[in-house]
């Protein structure tokens, strides 16, 4: 089935077109040539450009809409705010119900876009999400279009928990990329895999005492820029490629390949300056990295989600694992959900065919999505 592409550029309650003619929501609506579906999926991340999302044609080959959706903060997480995000969200959700002359929205929440996603149906159902200190609510967050199904594929339990799951405990000074603790350090040669069980032990208690540690840090430091007049800053956070089951595939085994990550081999991607917060402002890692402050930790919003939910997994995923899944299975609060396990990587590939594995997936979310919806 031919499928055709509109682009699609909105204003958001709270930003406006800018100066050089940039939108703040953009996307691209996937759909059948010649037709108006009645469903269609939104997917949308917290940086990633998701307007042409690997997922969209397939879907709108078997007859559904597909709008690949982006928030102010695509390529700009370093500033992201949830109550915003979740506006810009809104927007593309009621376009496609005012719009598109679609009946039934579909959330999908795609690798870090599954907690993304799982927010905006949570607050959509019962407003929670709250501002920062000294910041307005967005406007328009209280009075969004919720949506009728939820879907998760290959997706993390939210940006705290994918951090903490990644980040260098053996990290001394913040300050100084190669200060380390040996006896904390996946690729000392004193800790070799298979890792035993008092060294993970130790390795995620510390993994979790680093993200209270930086958030601690990040209060003082706005108490201490505040009083001197300003209102935030930039600051980094180094060696976030460390999840033991990258390189040790003993650990919650799969399909995967041990000793590799996103970014290729652990080792050398934890020592460069790609990783996930790498840059942030003191408010955005309270809003989108802290375990003790962020409203972007799937589980409470999962809990609130009553609609028929699916969550699919990829069994050759270095980043995302089977606990991942169970654990949204578990936490989402639908009656109706079901969870099924796909021979793929985290963008559903397979070597020698990405189509096979994709196609699988498009099957899947169409027929389940079809069968409760059309």
């Amino acid at each position: 089935m031919a499928v055709e592409r509109i682009f699609v550029g909105l204003d958001s309650p709270t930003a406006a077109r800018a100066g050089a003619g940039g939108h703040p929501c953009q996307g691209v609506y996937h759909r059948p040539a010649g037709r108006s579906p009645k469903i269609a999926l939104i997917a949308t991340h917290y940086s990633v450009d998701f307007s042409e999302h690997y997922l969209a044609d397939f879907v709108a080959e078997r007859g559904l809409g597909f709008l690949g959706w982006n928030t102010r903060f695509r390529g700009a997480e370093s500033h992201f705010l949830l109550d915003h995000a979740l506006v810009d969200i809104g927007r593309g959700v009621r376009w496609l119900l005012e719009e598109a002359g679609v009946e039934h929205v579909v959330l999908l929440g795609n690798s870090g876009g599954g907690s993304l996603m799982a927010a905006y149906q949570s607050q959509a159902t019962e407003p929670n999400v709250t501002p920062l200190d000294g910041m307005r609510p967005a406007r328009g967050a209280d009075d969004l279009p919720a949506a009728s199904a939820y879907i998760s594929t290959a997706a993390h339990l939210g940006r705290p928990e994918v951090l903490t799951a990644w980040m260098d405990p053996s990290v001394v000074d913040e300050s100084d990329p190669t200060s380390t603790d040996p006896s904390l350090s996946l690729f000392d040669p004193g800790n070799p895999a298979p890792y035993s069980d008092e060294f993970l032990t130790r390795y995620r208690e510390a993994q979790t005492a680093r993200n209270h540690r930086i958030t601690r840090w990040v209060k003082d430091e706005l108490v201490r820029l505040q009083e001197a007049g300003f209102r935030d800053r930039m600051f980094n956070v180094h060696r976030t490629w460390a999840d033991p089951r990258m390189v040790d595939a003993t650990i919650e085994p799969t399909k995967r390949k041990p000793n590799s990550c996103y970014a290729g081999d652990p080792a050398r991607a934890n020592a460069s300056v790609f990783g996930i917060a790498a840059s942030c402002t003191l408010r955005t890692w309270l809003n989108l990295w802290s375990l003790d402050d962020s409203q972007t930790r799937a589980t409470p919003h999962l809990a609130r989600i009553k609609e028929p939910s699916l969550v699919v997994n990829a069994d050759m995923d270095t980043g995302v694992f089977p606990s991942d899944a169970e654990a949204i299975l578990n936490a989402l609060g639908s009656a109706d959900k079901e969870s099924h396990v796909i021979e793929a990587d985290h963008y559903f590939r397979r070597e020698g065919d990405d189509d096979a594995a994709r196609a699988e997936l498009a099957d899947l979310v169409v027929a389940w999505t079809t069968a409760r919806l059309a």
